[in-house]
């Protein structure tokens, strides 16, 4: 860490919405920045159908369920049957997936060392045999990357959309308004969705000059390859993919520029 308060006099962009944004805006008030709310996701639960009630129903039947976030966790959980059969085993990516299944009271058998698809795969698929049942509940958004990967290890795999992703319109007005202003210094994107999302506003009002000056940071290499793909320069992105070490790699940039 470059300074007690590295952050200082830093607009920082909490893209997340109302029920996750306190804990960002917690990591970057620490910091000394001044946090900005505004979501660049919000989420609502996917219609319960025959099949989703089907499948909690005989949950018990799979070998794994994989949780690929808090949102699915808590999604999830709502529309589980009180009382209805655990799952032989559950994999978790991320501390905050497996923390949110601890305290629903379930046991995480399995974490990855890194908290992307492409590393869950890496080190899930020697656990694989034949056959193998696994489910795994999602997003409308989310990519098929662990699905594909399992099914060529020889599992057998079932996908359910548990909720749906958008971008909330309140949302748009506002990120327009603080970026025509230049009130927005730090622009940290938590997925590919909050780059879409971010980008979407830019293209349509003709802000591509007022974020010339901001600085991007990524929370890990798939939301940095979103971001590339418009073109951003991404100043920041953490070793360890989560939202404290992501301020942390903003902090150690800022630091190295003051230095130059």
């Amino acid at each position: 860490m470059t300074a007690s308060f590295p952050l200082k006099n830093k607009s920082v962009l909490v893209p997340r919405g109302k029920s996750q944004a306190k804990g960002f805006s917690d990591i970057v008030r620490k910091y000394g920045g001044t946090p900005v709310e505004i979501p660049l996701l919000a989420f609502r639960s996917a219609e319960l159908t025959v099949e989703l009630k089907n499948i909690m129903n005989k949950l018990h039947t799979y070998d794994w369920v994989i949780f690929t976030s808090s949102v699915t966790v808590a999604t999830f959980l709502s529309n589980w049957p009180q009382g209805s059969p655990l799952p032989k085993q559950i994999a978790a990516i991320g501390e905050k997936t497996a923390q949110a299944l601890v305290e629903k009271g379930l046991k995480v058998d399995f974490i990855p060392a890194k908290y992307v698809a492409e590393e869950f795969v890496m080190e899930f698929s020697p656990l694989m045999k034949e056959g193998m049942k696994v489910l795994i509940p999602k997003g409308n958004l989310a990519r098929d990357y662990i699905s594909t990967g399992l099914s060529k290890v020889g599992a057998k795999v079932d996908e359910i959309i548990i909720y749906e992703t958008f971008f909330p319109d309140e949302s748009k007005a506002k990120l327009a308004q603080m970026l025509k202003e230049k009130k927005l210094d730090i622009i940290p994107f938590t997925s590919p969705s909050t780059v879409n999302h971010f980008m979407e506003v830019v293209k349509e009002n003709g802000l591509s000059d007022r974020i010339d000056s901001c600085i991007f940071a990524c929370i890990g290499p798939v939301a940095q390859k979103r971001a590339e793909s418009f073109g951003l320069t991404i100043h920041a992105v953490p070793s360890v993919y989560t939202v404290e070490k992501m301020l942390e790699a903003v902090a150690d940039y800022l630091g190295k520029e003051s230095l130059l």
